[in-house]
């Protein structure tokens, strides 16, 4: 029987939600995941572990930091640039391809326009928001953050996000402006709804995998699961 320390070692503090993607099959070594505000890497230590492709931006150059001393002792051989000091909602990840060139007949030349940066673009097998969209100070650096990850999203990935949201919680939090609510716990967060993550799916073409879960903590928050295949 695993020691709870050697679970520790193993899973460091992954989202349990994330976890049971994992026991689901769904998240297999060599894939290609980016973590979208990954902070100091708490759900990256499985990942790191176990022959993925791993990836992660974060606005903290102080996390940033300490992802990349993780990487460089759990998986040596991933660059220290798979990690950048980045905003969710402006990420480098395929605009690189915007300089590249492809050779033919041993000679330099442009790539397609577009074709390359499409490519390049669509590059991870899941992407990881765990914690980070409720920050948004509005809809639209909400959105901006979601059709930013989805842009880097390959057709067939994953998107995994757990997000604090009204549903559960409509009779205990105050309005402030748009969809910025304060809660009981004395946090202001940006807050979503059921039919506004239904909405966002649809739009983006995207389809649910799990259903939506909602986990209400104490009467102080609600912390929503989504989801979804692109």
């Amino acid at each position: 029987m695993m020691s709870e320390d050697s679970l520790q070692k193993l899973f460091g503090n992954i989202d349990i939600y994330l976890f049971d993607q994992l026991l689901k099959g769904r998240l297999i070594p060599g894939m290609r995941v980016l973590d979208a505000g990954c902070g100091s890497g708490r759900n990256l230590v499985y990942f790191l572990r176990n022959g993925y492709e791993v990836f992660g931006v974060d606005q903290s150059e102080e996390a940033i930091g300490e992802v990349r001393k993780l990487a460089s002792v759990l998986a040596p051989h991933l660059p220290a640039n798979n990690f950048r000091v980045e905003p969710v909602e402006q990420m480098s990840f395929g605009t690189e391809a915007n300089s590249q060139q492809q050779t033919v007949n041993g000679k330099a030349t442009s790539a397609p326009a577009g074709a390359e940066e499409k490519n390049a673009s669509e590059a991870f097998d899941v992407v990881i928001s765990s914690a980070v969209l409720h920050f948004a100070r509005d809809e639209e650096q909400w959105q901006a953050m979601i059709d930013e990850m989805w842009r880097v999203l390959r057709p067939g990935g994953i998107f995994f996000a757990r997000l604090a949201s009204t549903i559960g919680m409509e009779d205990r939090i105050e309005l402030i402006e748009g969809r910025r609510f304060h809660l009981p716990d004395g946090s202001d967060r940006f807050l979503v709804d059921e039919a506004m993550l239904r909405r966002v799916t649809a739009t983006a073409g995207g389809k649910f995998i799990e259903p939506i879960k909602t986990t209400v903590v104490e009467n102080l928050r609600a912390m929503t699961t989504w989801v979804v295949k692109k």
